[in-house]
């Protein structure tokens, strides 16, 4: 997961823009946890492949595919976390994957002609169809029931870096960022996902919701 290039960028701004124009209710009534439930589905867009065989941020999108949401989760965490990271871990980034997918989900984009949640690539997060592994999944089952947002209950995108090996990625704490290394190293030295979560990620809270 990486910043979004500038053509992202510009669409989410115009996005946010006209946002701000479609009245005050909506302002005063974010999507929480309350009142929106899990999605079912994401779409995905897939972009073409760079010469090494990996998809592209900047390839052309070819078409897109429309995942079933927990899938979806299950075949990016692999991908963003090591599978052989400490439980604990896979639990951290289970979540920042769940609920950086559960935002974008509610904020589509259309880029040249194409309507989608996140592509497959860094430009959102990695995602392999049917590359998913048996302990992220287990990560993913065991903090299904919840969600990490603002103390009201606002869905927000939780932000990912991969960070500095063996260091606890002060740094990225204080821009409300996880550290993919920092959660193996929290995880390694006893904190539980919860507590790697709320290390990276200040005034959010724990929230339980029910799956469909």
């Amino acid at each position: 997961m990486h910043r979004l290039p500038k053509a992202i960028l510009t669409v989410f701004a115009a996005f946010t823009c006209l946002a701000n124009t479609t009245g005050r209710a909506q302002a005063r009534q974010p999507w929480t946890v309350d009142n929106t439930p899990e999605p079912a589905v994401i779409r995905v867009a897939i972009r073409s492949e760079n010469p090494s065989g990996e998809a592209d941020p900047r390839g052309r999108i070819m078409y897109v595919q429309t995942v079933p949401f927990i899938q979806y989760c299950e075949d990016v965490l692999p991908n963003e976390w090591m599978p052989s990271w400490h439980i604990e871990a896979l639990k951290a980034g289970a979540m920042a994957v769940k609920m950086f997918a559960w935002y974008h989900h509610l904020h589509p984009i259309t880029i040249d002609g194409f309507t989608f949640d996140v592509d497959n690539t860094v430009n959102f997060q990695t995602f392999r169809y049917l590359s998913r592994q048996p302990d992220t999944n287990r990560a993913i089952l065991a903090i299904r029931p919840y969600a990490y947002v603002k103390p009201d209950g606002e869905i927000v995108e939780l932000n990912y870096r991969a960070g500095i090996r063996d260091d606890p990625n002060w740094q990225y704490r204080n821009a409300q960022k996880m550290a993919q290394w920092g959660s193996q190293y929290w995880a390694e030295r006893g904190r539980n996902w919860l507590q790697i979560l709320q290390f990276y990620y200040v005034d959010r809270i724990l929230r339980q919701y029910r799956v469909r």
